[in-house]
């Protein structure tokens, strides 16, 4: 395979891993922000801190790694995206430092109003942020960030259909993955009404996820017919198939209360997807730019595989023990 795909190749598995991890993260934050009141949404938020409090901040180590890996793998079109983006990329940027330092300091807070300002802060910022993130994927997919700096509208980019549909399918999908996930976390810690009650959330949004990805499937056909055409026609199509399957398998595994197995099928559905717009959109990466149009040098490229190759060495084991340390049996109590 020649470098540049290798390098996409790579570009799309930390892209995944970033939606899977970082978008739960995201999610873990809406049902914080739908938890209830202080007393009442003490235990949820309790089950959402003790889930993702040892790994928020190792999630986004794979938004950093897509970006460092656009910067030297297909300079142009890193150029061209966080220009003509650059206002939905700054709310990200700034959403991200808010929940992260919300969250930091909810958790050292000891006065009731201090903990609702961080908490609403921290939920707030949870929500926001995947749909500007699903927007800049929407204004990609849709063909309308032109190469070149700044040459595209720098809100029309953003703020069209296909970029709004994104935004909310990837709001709806980190709060589905994320109460896939809590459900199964509270099966661990062994409270029967937390389990009940995600599993509940999980199906709700599960049957919203496949909704808003048959609306989103009608706005593209309307607003990127190049892309719906390969969606639903060609060779995206087994990956979009594979997604619908999921997702299915998904809903009849949480009703039976398979909740280890359905944290793989619920990946699966929404890895679908995301490798479907890719595959959909291969070997364009903007209008009229191929990716052999926009990739760097093989020298550079073979330069930064190998680095990244050395990297993961120590990376992925250690990521991969901070996982699985967190995932033993243990109770969580509601402070």
């Amino acid at each position: 395979m020649p470098l540049p795909e290798v390098m996409l190749v790579v570009l799309w598995v930390g892209l995944t891993a970033y939606v899977l991890f970082g978008g739960a993260d995201f999610g873990g934050g809406v049902w914080d922000l739908l938890a209830g009141g202080s007393e009442r949404g003490r235990p949820r938020r309790a089950l959402v801190e003790h889930s993702i409090g040892p790994v928020w901040e190792a999630n986004h180590v794979w938004l950093i790694f897509v970006l460092v890996l656009m910067w030297t793998g297909i300079p142009s079109v890193f150029a061209a995206v966080t220009s003509t983006l650059y206002i939905p990329l700054t709310l990200v940027a700034l959403g991200i430092i808010a929940r992260g330092a919300a969250f930091a300091f909810r958790k050292a807070s000891t006065q009731l109003w201090q903990q609702r300002l961080f908490g609403a802060t921290f939920a707030f910022s949870s929500l926001v942020t995947p749909f500007f993130l699903g927007t800049v994927a929407g204004a990609i997919a849709s063909g309308r960030v032109p190469p070149g700096i700044a040459t595209g509208d720098l809100v029309g980019s953003w703020v069209n259909p296909t970029a709004i549909a994104s935004g909310a399918l990837a709001v709806v999908t980190a709060a589905y993955l994320a109460a896939v996930y809590l459900t199964r976390d509270a099966e661990r810690a062994g409270d029967a009404t937390l389990v009940s009650e995600f599993r509940r959330r999980a199906l709700g949004t599960g049957m919203v996820v496949g909704v808003l990805s048959v609306v989103g499937l009608v706005v593209l056909a309307a607003d990127a017919p190049e892309l719906y055409t390969e969606l639903t026609a060609g060779r995206a199509l087994p990956f979009l198939l594979i997604s619908v399957l999921s997702g299915i398998a998904s809903l009849l595994l949480l009703w039976r209360g398979a909740y280890v197995a359905v944290r793989l099928t619920a990946a699966v559905a929404v890895a679908g997807l995301l490798w479907g717009w890719g595959v959909g959109q291969y070997p364009e990466l903007l209008p009229g730019v191929s990716l052999a149009d926009a990739a760097a040098t093989d020298a550079v490229l073979a330069a930064s595989l190998g680095a990244l190759g050395v990297g993961a060495l120590l990376l992925v084991p250690s990521l991969w023990w901070l996982y699985a340390t967190f995932q033993h049996e243990r109770r969580v109590d509601a402070p």
